[in-house]
């Protein structure tokens, strides 16, 4: 199984070398993924409600189906085990999304942290770290937060 995933992560999720070239919707999809089960164990607290507000905002954002939200959750969990800091899904972001997306992103972040109901320190300071990677403003970082924190 693990090597079946590991296959179908070199031949989709791989970003090309060259920096100049389109990212790939599959790099996007496991950049945001990755993001979002890094914010889920910021608190090291990991509760159902922020594993169900990931898979929502997976199968939202980029309308996969359950397996292939699955598979992708999977494959984001093997890529933070092995990252050495954001940079890699950053600026994957960065090359790959709009202005506008990078706001969602960071609502979506928001919304994993509000979803166990306790906003931890590390929680916010992570939020506002990747904010400031993806080139977020302030302004919007917190009108981000206002939206998540009202669907709760």
């Amino acid at each position: 199984m693990m090597k079946a995933i590991k296959q179908f992560f070199e031949s989709n999720f791989k970003p090309s070398a060259n920096s100049s070239e389109q990212v790939s919707e599959h790099c996007l999809q496991l950049a945001t993924a990755s993001l979002l089960i890094e914010m889920m164990r910021a608190d090291t607290k990991v509760s159902e409600h922020e594993l169900k507000a990931i898979t929502g905002s997976i199968r939202s954002k980029f309308r996969l189906s359950q397996e292939e939200t699955d598979t992708l959750l999977t494959l984001a969990e093997q890529e933070v085990k092995r990252a050495t800091d954001y940079y890699e899904f950053t600026s994957l972001i960065n090359r790959g999304f709009t202005y506008e997306q990078k706001v969602k992103v960071v609502e979506h972040l928001w919304e994993v942290a509000f979803a166990d109901d306790t906003l931890d320190k590390y929680e916010e300071h992570m939020v506002r770290r990747i904010a400031d990677l993806i080139y977020v403003s302030h302004k919007d970082f917190i009108e981000a937060k206002l939206r998540a924190r009202s669907k709760k």
